[in-house]
């Protein structure tokens, strides 16, 4: 029998006043606590090519013996496009696991964190082999895991877990507000304000970073040129992954298909007004270890409501633990 069968949400109600989607996905990037005290590791990625950062927060647990793992949980989170253990959801979820007495780590992709690509490969939202090197790197010191992803991270935590169904190696998984169907959150992103605010917003870090890097004439042009993320996707990230075009890159990376086959309980948390999003799975894409909970409102990876005259992020974090900890029994 399925471990999340009977798994319940709380319900997510903000005000009035702070319902609307883009106040939701914009607000919390500003009035989010600072950072914890991050411990940085940095390592190799699965191609052995570039350093990636691990930022732990670590719980109050005495380091094991050699030999032996932590056996206090593991918390890792696979965070979105251009974001890093910086990021307001990333800060929000650390918080909220180390309250628990947990521990927990930010797995950075390539290029983020402040780690330079030193190979050719940058991000790919379908790298479930980068997820799953990410968590061997891990699984060596932490008896239990279990991973969050959020936006693109999560739709690579997805594909990761339709792939590797038992074999994944955390026990459970959580997605919030992840882009599994890559080629119609693309179109999404062409309405006005997408095109307008979030897009500018999410392109010119990537395209700065792909500039410092050794570009062909040809890439160089087409990056200068782009104006919209699945322009940069079809003149650099499809050619340099080994995709034919973005639409071949949309269509492979995307964790959609990958959803009936995940064999470990997973948490797809998915806001109704999250403006970033074009199609989301129901419940007869997924396999029956899939609960997927959405709530009305929250945005891209907002769910603020306002608590006893302050803002409170808090609603996303304990939904991922409290279902962690219902897969326990």
């Amino acid at each position: 029998m399925s471990k999340v069968k009977n798994f319940e949400a709380s319900n997510f109600k903000p005000p009035l006043w702070l319902a609307n989607t883009h106040l939701q996905t914009i607000l919390p990037k500003f009035i989010m606590p600072e950072a914890p005290p991050y411990r940085r590791e940095l390592t190799l990625d699965s191609l052995n090519e570039s350093e990636v950062a691990y930022d732990f927060y670590d719980a109050d647990e005495p380091k094991p013996k050699a030999g032996d793992k932590y056996q206090t949980p593991l918390v890792v989170l696979f965070h979105g496009m251009e974001g890093s253990s910086l990021s307001h959801y990333a800060r929000t979820l650390a918080y909220y696991v180390h309250s628990q007495g947990w521990h927990f780590v930010v797995a950075h992709f390539r290029s983020c964190g402040g780690v330079p690509v030193k190979g050719k490969v940058f991000y790919d939202a379908g790298d479930s082999l980068e997820v799953h090197h990410s968590l061997e790197y891990l699984k060596k010191r932490y008896e239990t895991i279990y991973s969050v992803g959020t936006s693109l991270g999560g739709n690579v935590l997805g594909k990761y877990m339709g792939e590797y169904q038992e074999d994944a190696l955390c026990e459970a998984a959580a997605i919030v507000s992840a882009p599994l169907d890559l080629a119609s959150s693309s179109i999404a992103m062409e309405r006005l304000l997408g095109r307008r605010v979030y897009t500018p917003y999410l392109l010119n870090p990537i395209v700065s970073k792909a500039l410092g890097h050794h570009l062909t004439p040809e890439e160089m042009a087409g990056v200068k040129a782009s104006r919209r993320i699945s322009e940069f996707d079809q003149v650099f990230t499809a050619p340099r992954h080994g995709y034919r075009s973005k639409n071949d890159y949309y269509r492979q990376a995307s964790a959609l298909p990958h959803l009936a086959n995940i064999a470990k309980p997973t948490l797809i948390i998915t806001a109704k007004d999250d403006p970033f999003l074009g199609i989301v799975p129901d419940q007869g894409d997924t396999s029956s270890e899939v609960v997927l909970c959405e709530p009305k409102r929250g945005g891209h990876i907002g769910f603020l409501s306002f608590q006893g005259k302050e803002f409170d992020a808090s609603w996303y974090p304990k939904t991922a633990m409290d279902f962690f900890k219902t897969t326990q029994r």
